[in-house]
């Protein structure tokens, strides 16, 4: 690793693609290129999850922790492999080029994946690569595709609601349905194949250019998935087997409620009892697929706010301290220089620093949250950032620059702004700015959402939080990657020594 890096922030759903939704397809390579030519060496992206439409889409609600998301498979990519014909992809419905309408890229990948695999199946079976694939990721696969394949024969029910004998995974009922649903599970374990494979092509691609990608974990699962139902022992439920308990944040100056977020806490005195087995398969699954991680919600690895599932709002909550020593020191004994990203945002208390700084785990700082009444003493402004932390115009949750400055800044905050930066700025221009506070930035890494880059305003924005409609939508075009745009921050990255693939500051 570099002493000082940069890159970018952008989820695959945002790539181009004539198919509805970025995918891991040719535009994917073409934007590592691009990672190259303007000397970037990081690449960060959201959870690789599978999404429902009933979630809302979200990356960060999914039915596994471990599978990856079939929507993303590159119809490209199965032409160039025989798998289909080059005339049965070209025909494909009109989608927008600017947002995903994920119910008709749904509907489309499903229909293309199952002619695939109706084209395919006589012949997997005696693939040794899918077989390898199919063993050595048995242990959540299993009970990945089985509960797929429930799901749809239980048209989308809740698995708590399921039969019981389901419901409790009893022996000769799981038998049963497996041999009943065989060709279901099969296809299922076809499609997780071709996105692993595609997925480790891209990363293998990454890794020749000297890109290197940032993956983000969230800390909690959702209840309605194949994790909770697989390991319900690991988890605070009640007889049947519905949540307890759930997780939240109490309330504060943003919200007198609080959040109730509804994932189901963990019951950390067994996992610690099995040495965090859990967690190891699941950190040890994401560092195949990534080369460091962002873990969300830092702060409940700490302690977590714990609400009875009875109630409506988050404020009858109290704080779960979590043995986060040992889990940590566990892990570390696991994995090399655990390669961790503290999301350190929020309220955090001298415990979580002292647990970041114990371990030497690298936190976050958000510039749009530093132009405030607190500027002189803000932790994210530039000014006060250390070494060891990761800087960021904005992240998914947040507006764009732009959209912070014509939206949600007052103007007392842009009048900081523009003292900081020492000049009065335009709206067109105010990104170039932020871009260029987090390069100069003493942070080791800098990591700009590609919208910063092109100068999008809120239209750009990955997530609102707290709504559960119109996010996770946006992609850019092609064309929105000028030559203009390559050259201003291929110019600020080697100026604020951040170049990966060339050394110090060069001429034009």
């Amino acid at each position: 690793m570099k002493e000082r890096e940069s890159g970018i922030l952008l989820h695959i759903t945002s790539l181009p693609s004539p198919y509805g939704i970025g995918d891991l397809g040719p535009e994917a390579y073409k934007f590592v290129n691009f990672l190259t030519e303007t000397d970037q060496g990081l690449w960060q992206i959201l959870p690789l999850n599978p999404t429902d439409p009933a979630l809302g889409n979200s990356p960060y609600s999914s039915y596994s922790a471990f599978a990856g998301n079939p929507i993303l498979i590159s119809p490209d990519l199965l032409v160039e492999e025989g798998l289909l014909l080059k005339s049965e992809v070209e025909d494909h419905p009109s989608f927008p080029k600017e947002k995903v309408d994920y119910e008709a890229v749904t509907e489309y990948k499903r229909k293309i994946l199952h002619l695939t695999y109706e084209r395919s199946k006589s012949r997997i079976g005696k693939e040794d690569k899918f077989e390898k694939f199919c063993t050595e990721n048995s242990f959540w696969l299993e009970d990945y595709v089985l509960f797929v394949a429930l799901k749809e024969q239980f048209k989308g029910v809740v698995w708590g609601q399921w039969p019981e004998d389901l419901r409790d995974r009893r022996e000769d009922a799981i038998k049963e349905w497996k041999t009943r649903l065989a060709d279901r599970i099969r296809r299922e374990k076809f499609f997780q194949y071709l996105f692993f494979k595609q997925w480790f092509s891209l990363k293998n691609y990454c890794r020749s250019k000297d890109i290197r990608i940032i993956g983000d974990l969230p800390i909690y699962v959702s209840y309605d998935s194949a994790d909770v139902w697989a390991n319900p022992q690991l988890f605070k439920l009640n007889e049947e087997k519905k949540p307890a308990f759930v997780a939240g944040v109490p309330p504060d100056y943003f919200s007198e409620t609080g959040q109730l977020w509804g994932n189901p806490v963990y019951r950390w005195d067994v996992l610690r009892e099995t040495r965090y087995a859990w967690w190891i398969k699941r950190i040890g699954h994401n560092l195949k697929f990534f080369d460091q991680i962002r873990l969300d919600h830092f702060r409940g690895f700490v302690a977590y706010w714990e609400v009875p599932a009875t109630e409506k709002t988050a404020v009858k909550g109290q704080w779960i301290e979590v043995s986060v020593k040992d889990f940590f020191s566990t892990l570390s004994r696991h994995f090399v220089n655990l390669p961790i990203i503290a999301e350190d945002l929020g309220v955090i208390t001298p415990e979580v620093i002292e647990i970041m700084e114990l371990f030497g785990f690298p936190g976050m700082k958000v510039l749009v949250f530093a132009f405030g009444e607190d500027l002189p003493t803000s932790v994210h402004a530039p000014h006060n950032h250390v070494k060891n932390c990761v800087v960021y115009t904005g992240t998914h949750d947040n507006n764009t620059a732009r959209g912070w400055f014509q939206n949600e800044s007052t103007p007392e905050d842009r009048e900081r702004f523009c003292k900081y930066i020492g000049r009065e700025v335009s709206e067109e221009e105010v990104h170039w700015e932020f871009v260029r506070l987090a390069l100069m930035s003493v942070a080791k890494i800098a990591i700009i959402p590609l919208q910063d880059i092109l100068g999008l305003g809120e239209e750009a924005r990955m997530n609102l939080p707290a709504t559960s409609r119109g996010n996770w939508m946006w992609r850019f075009l092609p064309e929105q990657l000028t030559p203009a745009i390559k050259e201003k921050l291929l110019e600020m990255t080697r100026i604020y020594g951040r170049a990966q693939h060339s050394e110090g500051v060069k001429g034009k």
